[in-house]
């Protein structure tokens, strides 16, 4: 069993490489391999699969908190400093209705979840209902708000440390599994849209402009020009840790009822400024970075926070309680199909559909990862939909919970 980080590293590099080296391989087993299974997706697994068999053993690694302290700060940075700001608002409305669809589908979802358990399979779960009830409370704040709301849940609604365990079990499994499921669909978002009757030319309109500016700018990178992008990208993410520091324990020593809305968390802080920061920077000079391959670092740092997830996964966790994993897959599924319902309706293509769940369920880690999936340039569009899902995530998972102790 390998517990070296410096070994475990040196393996999820080399999985990266050999998963790249496969991608662009001519050969057609692999083309149409990765029409099925995206890239991101494999990356996420075989770390998994590491994990789940014993290979690896990442219980006291630190990777994982390097890759979302470090390395997701200053690829959110990198991937927003070339966003243009002006064409992602011509996205429209479209965006903030299937954002909110998705809340709406985790707040609801969960009371119809525990219907269905409390009334169709009754015998599957030896837990009490109203404790029940209350453990789902923090599986509502993680799906809407992060790691910060679902410990604020577990304090509000006195969830016991060993319920919270398995309640993470469900929440990481099924939010991984959806995740999986919409990266396929990302293979094959242009089909699902001419299902939905979506309109996605707005997105291939600005996604063409965007791609039309960076080859204007475009020119192979020195030394200097690399230096210079890491330089802002990690420059900017020590500045968002500094002033995080400072913001969080401000809030927490002196304003203590904003805990409960996530502003005592660094991590909040630290994702709202790194973002706030790279978007300001894509309006200066800056920019230009782009053309060296600033987004292509971002993307990089991105797919090493994916294999680094993968490592905290375990495969076969969802046999070992598998009503509380019905539960939750009773739950999530509420959630996308009344996404695929509104999109359906308002005639919203598949990336809003996408997006609006990882910037629910998935958060400022993997709402930027499935935007990226669509094109590099998009990201902002998930990272700006996931700092809204911090801002209301305390709310919704409050009155979510309240709803369903009163089902109990």
């Amino acid at each position: 069993m390998i517990t070296n980080d410096a070994v475990i590293f040196g393996i999820l590099f080399s999985i990266l490489g050999l998963v790249f080296l496969t991608y662009n391989s001519k050969s057609s087993f692999w083309k149409k391999f990765y029409t099925f299974f995206p890239v991101i997706l494999v990356c996420y697994f075989f770390p998994s699969f590491l994990n789940t068999t014993g290979v690896i053993n990442s219980d006291n690694s630190n990777l994982y908190y390097v890759a979302s302290r470090y390395l997701l700060p200053c690829s959110l940075v990198l991937l927003t400093i070339s966003v243009d700001l002006k064409e992602i608002i011509k996205l429209g409305p479209k965006a903030l209705i299937m954002f909110f669809t998705g809340t709406l589908g985790i707040m609801l979802g969960g009371p119809f979840a525990l219907f269905a358990i409390k009334f169709f399979f009754p015998d599957i779960l030896n837990i009490e209902i109203k404790e029940l009830a209350n453990g789902m409370t923090t599986i509502a704040g993680s799906w809407i708000g992060g790691g910060a709301n679902q410990a604020a849940m577990m304090e509000v609604f006195n969830v016991d440390s060993t319920l919270f365990s398995k309640m993470v079990a469900v929440d990481i499994i099924c939010a991984n599994v959806l995740l999986a499921f919409l990266l396929v669909g990302v293979n094959n978002n242009k089909s699902i849209d001419k299902r939905l009757n979506a309109d996605s030319s707005s997105i291939e309109e600005i996604k063409n402009r965007i791609e039309n500016y960076n080859l204007s700018i475009m020119k192979i990178p020195d030394l200097k020009d690399l230096i210079f992008i890491l330089s802002v990208g990690f420059g900017v993410t020590g500045f968002s840790h500094f002033f995080g520091d400072i913001l969080s324990s401000l809030i927490l020593n002196n304003y203590p009822f904003l805990e409960k809305y996530s502003l005592g968390s660094k991590f909040f802080w630290l994702v709202i400024i790194s973002t706030s920061l790279g978007v300001l920077l894509s309006f200066t000079k800056l920019r230009k970075l782009e053309g060296a391959g600033s987004s292509k670092i971002g993307g990089l740092f991105i797919y090493v926070l994916v294999l680094t997830i993968g490592l905290k996964m375990d495969l076969f966790a969802i046999f070992q309680n598998p009503g509380l994993f019905l539960l939750g897959f009773i739950w999530i599924g509420f959630h996308f199909i009344l996404l695929i319902s509104v999109a359906k309706i308002i005639k919203a293509p598949f990336f809003f559909v996408a997006v609006g769940s990882q910037a629910n369920v998935g958060g400022a880690a993997s709402a930027p990862i499935v935007a990226s999936a669509f094109h590099p340039s998009l990201a902002a569009v998930g990272v700006l939909l996931a700092v809204l899902g911090y801002a209301v995530g305390t709310y919704a998972a409050y009155i979510c919970g309240i709803i369903m102790q009163s089902m109990v």
